[in-house]
């Protein structure tokens, strides 16, 4: 079980670190502020706490 937690984290930090540069977006000309880099991080920390919770609940043994 330690080494599924392990390599959970592991790629949950993988994934964080990808998403982080998405953030320094440039903002281009006039138009409206671009959210995109917020938005996938967000979307990807609530992914993360998704899969903990099928993890807690379907697949950790008690």
């Amino acid at each position: 079980m330690k080494r599924l937690l392990s390599r959970t984290s592991a790629i949950t930090g993988i994934l964080l670190a990808q998403a982080l540069p998405v953030l320094a977006n440039a903002p281009e000309g006039e138009g409206p502020p671009d959210y995109s880099g917020i938005t996938g991080l967000y979307f990807t920390l609530i992914a993360a706490i998704l899969a903990y919770g099928v993890y807690d609940t379907f697949f950790k043994k008690s």
